[in-house]
């Protein structure tokens, strides 16, 4: 499913804390974004128990129980950590990832709030989870009689609010410091193919891996680096961090090349840092540069013709790489009345380009 509007983490909170208490709410969003920790995150919250089923992990029985006789008749028995006596928040994980058998079992626990003859406890929240189709996820279809139990939101990534989040759990500052400076590497979609790509949850895991070997604290040889970064996030992204890393020293290179302070590094030798660097550049340039040249104001006026300057600088020192600052392969384009500038003042750079 793609829902036309979506909503950030701390959308998602305001959303569960007004609507989770009258009607249950699905969570849609991509793996390893966090919909699992806000969802714990809401409970404790509100001062409620979270407990969590795995809705691919699930029979029938799992949910409905098991029938016990009662006299002349039988009655079922739900389960243990189901039925409980104070109100709690039952989050259904992988929802869409457990069979039509299951999915049934859950209708009248989704739509009523029941098992049976059990009643979850008055004030008890019911929230179900899952990933997209294009995810590359397991994932089976939604009956629409599911579907339509259940108030609807697509969860994304706001690079801002996670780096709020990041400094509060205290994550490696590596991590903090390079999703500041590339928010756009925060969350890449799922690979086609079997590899890792990089997700809050694996910048995450990425930050525990460096804590463990006292990066920062100590030398760690670049090999492990390597094999830290590439196990956890996307191999382009890696190779970035590790670039980033090697000039941790000097973080604020790109700001003092805007300023004229510095230069583009130049020795073959730096050609990942001249990469980082220019891809840090272009994320800039998109961030500032107004779409609308009228909207250009003294700051972003200076930062044009610098931006122009250093373009014709970084041409210089490797073409190929000035080329991406330009038309890089993503779906970013910088304001089309820049690119015109530079197809006026830097022919021979878009000239090669195309």
């Amino acid at each position: 499913m793609n829902l036309p509007y979506t909503v950030t983490q701390n959308e998602l909170s305001d959303l569960l804390l007004n609507i989770s208490p009258q009607r249950p709410v699905f969570i849609w969003g991509a793996p390893g974004i966090g919909k699992s920790a806000l969802v714990q995150k809401f409970a404790d919250d509100v001062g409620m128990e979270c407990v969590s089923l795995l809705g691919s992990q699930l029979a029938p029985e799992d949910i409905i129980g098991i029938p016990q006789i009662d006299g002349e008749t039988s009655r079922f028995m739900p389960p243990k950590m189901i039925a409980r006596k104070e109100p709690y928040v039952l989050f259904l994980d992988e929802l869409n990832a457990c069979s039509q058998e299951v999915q049934k079992a859950f209708y009248s626990l989704i739509h009523e709030r029941r098992i049976g003859e059990y009643h979850l406890p008055a004030g008890s929240v019911v929230i179900g989870a899952g990933n997209r189709s294009q995810d590359g996820a397991i994932v089976k279809t939604m009956s629409t009689a599911l579907i339509n139990r259940m108030f609807h939101v697509q969860l994304i990534a706001d690079p801002e609010q996670w780096l709020q989040w990041a400094y509060d759990e205290g994550l490696h500052p590596w991590v903090t410091d390079y999703i500041t400076q590339r928010p756009d590497h925060l969350f890449s979609e799922p690979p086609k193919t079997e590899e890792p790509y990089s997700t809050p949850r694996s910048w995450h895991m990425l930050s525990d891996a460096l804590k463990e070997y006292g990066a920062g604290e100590k030398t760690v040889p670049e090999n492990i680096l390597r094999v830290l970064a590439y196990g956890c996030i996307s191999a382009r992204h890696a190779g970035m961090f590790i670039a980033f890393i090697k000039q941790i020293k000097n973080k604020d290179l790109l700001s003092e090349i805007i300023k004229g302070n510095a230069k583009f590094p130049s020795d073959p030798a730096d050609r990942d840092v001249l990469y980082f660097t220019a891809q840090s550049f272009r994320a800039r340039l998109l961030l500032e540069l107004p779409r609308d040249k009228q909207d250009l104001d003294r700051t972003t006026q200076q930062l044009t013709h610098r931006a122009k300057a250093l373009i014709k600088d970084l041409s210089h020192i490797n073409l190929e790489i000035a080329q991406m600052v330009v038309s890089s392969d993503d779906d970013k384009v910088l304001p089309e009345w820049f690119m015109v500038e530079i197809v006026r003042d830097l022919p021979r750079l878009v000239k090669n380009g195309g």
